[in-house]
């Protein structure tokens, strides 16, 4: 269940917008945040601040890499698998990873310190091969480099939310 404050966070979220669906992104970011992940039940609260189907919001949870129905490790490796990274060694990156940490491609490790993602297109081409590392671009990057990229990640405080609850915007 939503703390109260992140449900009147929600609330406000929704009058930025002409149409407050349009703050759903953004709300489902500040639930996650709370809780680390969206089960299907946060997803249904979710849905009723919205006053929408909660398999709408189901729908956008699974559409988008940045939002996970299952727990997740404290760090999260995001590996580039789009055209430029793959033709640069990607393929590599990620099985090197995987192989280092002992785990698949959506997994996380069994100490829950990473989970590792393949994911469409970063938007850093101009780095490939590269990784996101929680909320940080690293690249051009080979599997030499791999073991000194995980070493910096157990370092930081872990993935970070790209929304915040923000003081003096409750209701």
């Amino acid at each position: 269940m939503l703390t109260e404050e992140t449900r009147k966070s929600i609330i406000e979220l929704q009058k930025r917008y002409p149409n407050k669906r349009s703050a759903l992104i953004p709300a489902l970011h500040l639930a996650q945040a709370e809780i680390g992940y969206l089960p299907r039940d946060i997803q249904n609260e979710v849905a009723e601040l919205f006053d929408i189907d909660s398999n709408e919001v189901n729908a956008v949870v699974t559409f988008y890499d940045m939002f996970f129905d299952q727990p997740l490790g404290k760090h999260l490796i995001h590996v580039c698998k789009n055209l430029s990274c793959m033709l640069r060694g990607a393929d590599g990156v990620l099985k090197k990873i995987c192989h280092r940490l002992n785990v698949e491609p959506h997994e996380t490790t069994a100490d829950g310190e990473f989970t590792v993602i393949p994911s469409e297109c970063l938007a850093a081409c101009d780095r490939a091969p590269m990784v996101l590392v929680d909320d940080k671009v690293v690249g051009p990057i080979s599997e030499q480099d791999v073991e000194h990229i995980l070493e910096e990640a157990k370092k930081s405080p872990g993935h970070p939310s790209p929304v915040q609850i923000l003081e003096g915007y409750h209701a």
